[in-house]
């Protein structure tokens, strides 16, 4: 069996790839070659595994250790000389000799049996790089994982997993959903490391497909090329009520168009700041600023006015008639700068979950109301971070609550 890499030299790499370096520098500062970083990286799903990122304790031998016995053994010093050169125990260093010197350079007794260690060892009986490469091997002892071991907790999992519940999402949401069962913890690092890394495969590794990215590892976000265009009579979000910022007052909303294929077909998107919850726009033929309207004017208008203050676009040509939305929906409509998705940020992150849903490069056009519907419950029903792990229908139902006049609100439109 082929013997795994130097840990010392995994952890190097782990220390670079977190300090900033791409895999094919760190791979060129520690001179291997990119296949081989790139087997690490993979590996383990793109997270730096624990026995390689924590230095080993100091009841250990390091690669140092191993080198200095080495010099020891050439310079054919005493056992007790070593120990004292590396600060060991004369036991430690006897047991090191005799777990790694060759068999024939070890003195046998007359019966066949090897005796427990040499007081000196030839210079040729023993190898710091294989000792390193031997405590290694023996250093990697896989364990049962978690959801190996807990069925329930298992099954509890995967079943949030094909709902498309993220790992992050699932660990907090099971200590509210079983707040008396300590068994039903698991951390959001377990379920990665379950998915993603060799030999840990408790759950399904198809299940990868339902994470949000579908990806076993992590990769860099691409920068928006999409050209903006700029809408007559605008108003920009600099002009937008500061408080809209803190989320603490409802009615704000943040929209966008999901596209298909070649951009031929669309899906809006309607996402309220404070709740997160989401309505999703019809748009079976095609997203001309026309269409865009006669979809949002009945969307809009339908809340309450408690639900709807301002609307945050950014500077699609979808959205030339919002002076037209506007006075119909009795709601003020801000536009993003150009090239700046992160000031519609709850509509960007809801865009990329809606993927799972509808993904890129199909027809958007074949979706039916239904399809819409479904694709809104399950994301209104998804505990999220910044909502203490409740769902926002739970926030959007706890907000009408507190009103004194909680009528309903449509999540589909």
């Amino acid at each position: 069996m082929a013997l795994p890499p130097r840990r010392e030299q995994v952890r190097q790499f782990w220390q670079l790839i977190r300090s900033g370096l791409s895999i094919p520098d760190a791979a060129a500062s520690l001179g291997v070659v990119n296949s081989t970083a790139l087997a690490w990286f993979t590996k383990t799903g793109g997270v730096a595994p624990e026995s390689v990122t924590n230095p080993p304790q100091g009841r250990y031998l390091s690669a140092d250790d191993r080198e200095q016995i080495f010099a020891g053994v050439v310079q054919r010093l005493s056992i007790r000389a070593i120990a004292r050169n590396i600060d060991r125990s004369a036991s430690t260093v006897q047991r090191e000799l005799c777990r790694n010197t060759a068999p024939r350079y070890r003195p046998r007794l007359p019966n066949g049996l090897v005796r427990a260690a040499p007081t000196r060892i030839g210079r040729r009986g023993y190898r710091p790089s294989v000792a390193q490469k031997h405590a290694d091997a023996n250093a990697a002892r896989p364990k049962v994982g978690l959801l190996a071991r807990n069925v329930l907790l298992h099954d509890e999992v995967q079943k949030r997993l094909t709902r498309k519940d993220s790992p992050e999402q699932i660990s907090h949401r099971l200590r509210l959903d079983f707040p008396d069962d300590e068994e039903m913890r698991v951390s959001h690092e377990t379920i990665y490391l379950s998915l993603y890394v060799e030999g840990r495969g408790a759950l399904k590794r198809e299940l990868a497909a339902c994470l949000r990215t579908g990806r076993a590892v992590r990769k860099p976000r691409r920068s928006g090329t999409q050209r903006r265009v700029r809408i007559k009579d605008m108003v920009n979000i600099a002009e937008r009520p500061a408080e809209v910022e803190d989320r603490a007052v409802p009615g704000h909303w943040e929209g966008d168009l999901i596209t298909g294929i070649q951009n031929t077909s669309a899906i809006g998107t309607l996402v309220e700041r404070t709740t997160g919850c989401l309505m999703l726009l019809y748009l079976p033929d095609r997203h001309r600023a026309i269409d865009v309207q006669n979809a949002i004017i009945p969307a809009m208008g339908g809340l309450p006015d408690m639900l709807r203050k301002t609307l945050t676009w950014d500077q699609g040509i979808e959205m030339s008639n919002h002076v037209q939305i506007a006075a119909a929906a009795d709601l003020d409509i801000y536009f993003c700068d150009p090239h700046s998705p992160w000031q519609r940020g709850s509509n960007e992150n809801t865009n990329g979950l809606l993927r799972q849903y509808f993904p890129k490069g199909t027809d958007l056009s074949k979706n039916t109301p239904s399809d819409l519907k479904f694709a809104a419950d399950q994301l209104n029903t998804r505990p999220r971070k910044r909502l203490d792990w409740h769902t926002p229908l739970e926030a959007m139902v706890k907000l009408m609550s507190e009103a004194t006049n909680p009528p309903g609100v449509a999540t589909t439109s």
